[in-house]
């Protein structure tokens, strides 16, 4: 299973020159450090995580409103990678603005946190790529471009080579992201590019010979016929979520990752219901134990492209478009022109090895898990509960052409069980 993601961050323009005064960094490098040094990091990181999941889940919210595509694939982690690097250049209000909508007021020692939390899923098969691009003759301030470094690896380049970028963009998500910019826009002054691409393998892997053609219910009225891949006694961690009326699964990935999934009953996916009733920590210890069961899941390969400054503007992030304070990075107005999201994933059946139905109980009841109505998913680090990749996929195979069905069917077969398909209510 691959996963990729690209996210790039593009401040341009110098209206009237003026200059800011720079805030006094009043304690001490060595005291902040000590400080920290004295928490307790794993706390830490699961507390920046925490709010990455609140403000992944917000971003995912603002994006289903407006949007022609039926399928939503977003990576939290690195949107706010992006966010909290412009953080550490940005002064008074908008710090503060940026710092509460990432959640990050909360967390003593955000920075160092962020940090130990990046070193930690960098060791998972996840790469993390940040780097700062800098138009010619625009020199930032050298405190800020240190900053960078040390928290984020960001390395800066120059802004001439529009190849020069889309390589390593390329280089950086292993190939899986080419061609991520087709020009450079006019008055560039400084982009923020962030690339994020995982490989996962499935701890328990599917038997390719037992994958096949089915359908998947987009709605009551559209079908479309999806690779179905088929686990015939998969162990799966599952769960009813009465709250939700959905029910949950844990997949596990080699490397400490999982993948989870919340299929609602009937009807859409509601992203504000799983925000407002989903606990990710609540959640962990919700899991019973993996039980063998029959399981279908779709094979797909889905991109996921957006421009996301109207999603950001509807949570209250506007000011980094207009008027932004971000004289950490250089005197003079500064704005934000565009925060380019690309993401891909890509669920297979390769895995680590055939499933050993001997460590799973096996139970009398005989259930199942068939994922063929629209669905949620979230890609999570299991030590800190990092979201890598939340989604909501309501068309695995959109390139399927999906049929649309008359008012009755002679055979509904494994047709979900409502004939009307409600959205549940805001």
């Amino acid at each position: 299973s691959n996963v990729s993601h690209t996210e790039e961050l593009t401040p341009d323009g110098f209206a009237t020159s003026t200059s800011t005064a720079e805030n006094d960094e009043s304690s001490s490098e060595e005291d902040l450090d000590e400080l920290c040094g004295s928490l307790n990091s794993k706390e830490l990181r699961r507390a920046v995580a925490k709010g990455i999941m609140k403000f992944g889940l917000e971003l995912l919210e603002n994006l289903k409103s407006d949007q022609k595509q039926s399928n939503i694939i977003i990576s939290p982690l690195s949107v706010s990678l992006a966010l909290s690097n412009l953080a550490l250049g940005a002064r008074n209000e908008t710090e503060e603005l940026l710092l509460q909508h990432l959640h990050a007021d909360t967390v003593p020692c955000y920075q160092k946190a962020l940090k130990s939390l990046l070193q930690h899923v960098r060791k998972n098969a996840l790469q993390i790529a940040s780097r700062i691009y800098l138009a010619d003759g625009f020199q930032p301030n050298q405190k800020f471009m240190e900053e960078s470094l040390r928290v984020f690896d960001s390395k800066p380049g120059a802004l001439t080579d529009l190849e020069e970028i889309n390589e390593w963009v390329e280089k950086s998500t292993n190939g899986h992201v080419t061609d991520f910019l087709s020009s450079l826009p006019p008055n560039l002054v400084m982009m923020l590019i962030n690339a994020v691409h995982y490989k996962g393998e499935w701890l328990w892997r599917f038997d390719p010979h037992f994958t096949s053609s089915e359908p998947f219910y987009i709605d009551e009225n559209q079908i479309v016929n999806v690779d179905m891949m088929l686990g015939p006694k998969y162990p799966l961690s599952l769960f009813n979520h009465n709250e939700l009326d959905a029910q949950i699964a844990r997949f596990p990935f080699k490397g400490n990752m999982s993948l989870i999934i919340i299929m609602p009953v009937i009807g859409s996916v509601d992203v504000s219901a799983i925000a407002a009733k989903l606990n990710i920590s609540d959640l962990y210890n919700h899991f019973p134990r993996e039980r063998s069961m029959q399981v279908k899941l779709p094979k797909f390969k889905l991109d996921f492209t957006q421009e996301l400054e109207d999603a950001l503007t509807s949570m209250g992030l506007g000011e980094l478009f207009s008027n932004p304070n971000l004289a950490g990075i250089t005197e003079g107005p500064l704005l934000v022109s565009s925060v380019k999201h690309k993401s891909r994933i890509e669920i297979s059946e390769e895995g680590a090895e055939a499933s050993a139905a001997t460590s799973v109980a096996i139970s009398r009841s005989n259930p199942s898990f068939t994922v063929n109505q629209p669905f949620f998913l979230a890609l999570i680090e299991d030590s800190t509960q990092t979201p890598l990749f939340l989604g909501v996929i309501s068309n695995p195979n959109p390139s399927g052409g999906s049929v649309t069905l008359g008012p009755s069917l002679p055979d509904k077969g494994e047709m979900p069980s409502s004939k009307h398909f409600e959205k549940p209510p805001k």
